[in-house]
């Protein structure tokens, strides 16, 4: 049994090595959220808004922007210590009197520099820019 603790031990501190070796000082900044053509119920324009994940981390998400099916979103997200390669995620959501619809969800891996993307939902477009840089670079 000691010998079984013990090699679960050494397992969960080289699974936290490994994780720590690959993360990069680093910063991610999602801004500009804007939509266009976003639908919504049958009978009513969408109630927006926007939940933003980099990696494994929530950011949060954009005020609901009531009848807005161009809506155009304030404030920023940022992400410290992003891991090499991380997956951006939006997911664009419809507030309702019952569950909020999800109109659609955006997915991008980043990459260094600033990128503006475009982003084709089943109901609408979403648009937005982020930038990727390390601390050493700002």
């Amino acid at each position: 049994m000691a010998s079984l603790s013990l090699s679960l031990g050494l397992l969960v501190l080289c699974t936290l090595a490994l994780v720590h070796c690959d993360l990069d000082d680093s910063h991610v900044r999602v801004w500009g959220l804007s939509a266009s053509n976003l639908k919504g119920d049958f009978l009513s324009q969408p109630d927006p808004y926007v939940k933003v994940w980099c990696g494994p981390a929530f950011g949060g998400m954009t005020s609901i922007l009531k009848n807005q099916a161009n809506p155009t979103w304030p404030g920023e997200f940022n992400f410290l210590d992003i891991i090499h390669k991380s997956v951006l995620k939006l997911e664009v959501w419809d507030q309702d009197a019952g569950p909020d619809n999800r109109l659609g969800t955006c997915t991008t891996t980043v990459y260094p520099g600033t990128h503006t993307e475009t982003c084709h939902l089943k109901k609408g477009t979403v648009y937005y820019t982020y930038s990727y840089k390390k601390e050493q670079e700002q």
